[in-house]
């Protein structure tokens, strides 16, 4: 760190259980080395929204980025597959440090189901169009149930008897220790992850050099090239956080791997396919597969 200390650094957070959460958790490895550290809740337009409309791009970001540029906080925690793939010319993600994992998961209120065994017509809470689409190509039978708010309130509304079963990232329910309510880790060639799924993104001013060089301690460059070239796929589809389209990198010293998918939300044109080859080629093999991405799935 150079021998700069911050003696305080406020942290900007969403209000919600997992928020907190995850923010704490980072805040916790920063006051390990020495920093006293604040956290500021924040409410963003994701938290006030009426319970059962669809979240829109950057819902759960830009008031947190906002009061960052304002000087309001010093740093704001991300999950990083929520910050929109424009980015901000004052702002830049100064680490992604250890990712949980990206996969998904397939909750019922038995504890003993897999997205084989469901019964037939069986519904299937979920939010997103991504998750739906696959669930839907992997078993046309299933009943999708639009099903928003938070981990615990979609629990809730499952052991309320809404609906037979939920697909939600492992990552929130490991984070909030509910990861033994996952019945099945779904194999991320049955329902692609999201583009940085599992990942956090912490987010600090351009012009905070000294903030900056102390978050990079916590940056790990392999979890970085994974999470840049998922985002670049998804970019390479011109679509959103909301799009239908998954990418899972894999970055081990200069080799590099991905599976990439897509697919209709009504579950046809289902597209996956695996890219490997050199570190250095990231980036451009991101591309790629989300332009051929785009030109073979409607992504709808």
């Amino acid at each position: 760190m150079g021998g700069a200390r911050v003696v305080k650094i406020r942290l900007g957070t969403r209000g919600s259980t997992l928020a907190l959460a995850q923010s704490e958790w980072f805040a916790e490895r920063l006051r390990a080395v020495g920093h006293d550290v604040e956290l500021v809740r924040i409410v963003t337009e994701g938290d006030v929204r009426p319970i059962d409309t669809e979240p829109g791009e950057g819902i759960f970001v830009a008031a947190i980025s906002s009061a960052l540029t304002r000087g309001e906080i010093d740093v704001a925690v991300h999950s990083a597959k929520d910050v929109p793939l424009e980015e901000d010319a004052d702002l830049v993600i100064a680490a992604y440090p250890d990712r949980a994992d990206p996969r998904d998961a397939l909750v019922t209120r038995s504890g003993s189901g897999s997205i084989a065994t469901l019964p037939p017509h069986a519904s299937v809470g979920t939010d997103s169009p991504r998750r739906a689409g696959f669930v839907r190509a992997a078993r046309p039978d299933l009943r999708i149930v639009p099903l928003h708010g938070n981990v615990d309130t979609r629990l809730r509304r499952l052991d309320a008897g809404e609906v037979d079963s939920l697909v939600i990232a492992c990552a929130g329910l490991d984070r909030l220790d509910r990861g033994k309510r996952i019945d099945q880790r779904l194999d991320p060639t049955l329902v692609m992850p999201a583009p940085a799924q599992g990942a956090l993104a912490i987010q600090a001013r351009r012009s905070d050099a000294t903030l900056i060089g102390i978050l990079a301690a916590h940056d790990l460059t392999e979890i970085r090239a994974a999470v840049d070239a998922e985002r670049r796929v998804l970019s390479a589809t011109g679509g959103t956080c909301r799009a239908p389209v998954g990418a899972l990198a894999s970055v081990e010293g200069d080799h590099f791997t991905m599976l990439v998918g897509g697919v209709n939300s009504d579950g046809t044109d289902l597209r996956v396919e695996s890219v490997n080859g050199n570190r250095s080629e990231a980036m451009a093999m991101a591309e790629a597969a989300g332009r051929r991405l785009a030109g073979a799935v409607m992504l709808r």
